[in-house]
């Protein structure tokens, strides 16, 4: 029962990553206001492509840990990578986002792949 839930988890987590690479490269001022810290409509939007990169990136490199490495590969990535989201709120919080968003979403995402992370590590 167990191996089902962290693979699942892990699958909708990188899917969910590449989603918003995805949106940040597709839609990239909306993607930042949900991350938190708007864009400019004049700023240089090489970081919002970036940061689109840098997510379908992490996606990708996720499903194909899972797919090809197994469980315990993806396991130490998930608990590397929960890093991002941890930083995210910092970011989130020193650049005037509000705490709503910076714990509600960022450092809830943290939390849930670290969960991620250890339901891997057990089967």
């Amino acid at each position: 029962m167990l191996t089902p839930i962290a693979y699942g988890l892990a699958v909708v987590l990188n899917l969910f990553v590449l989603f918003i690479g995805a949106r940040f490269l597709l839609v990239p001022h909306a993607a930042a206001a949900g991350y938190g810290v708007p864009a400019k409509k004049d700023g240089n939007m090489a970081y919002l492509t970036i940061k689109g990169l840098r997510d379908g990136g992490y996606g990708l490199l996720g499903l194909a840990l899972l797919a090809f490495a197994g469980a315990r590969a993806e396991a130490w990535y998930m608990l590397i990578v929960a890093l991002l989201p941890l930083g995210d709120t910092l970011i989130v919080l020193r650049n005037g986002g509000t705490r709503a968003v910076a714990f509600g979403i960022h450092f809830a995402t943290a939390v849930i792949v670290l969960i991620s992370a250890a339901l891997l590590f057990a089967v």
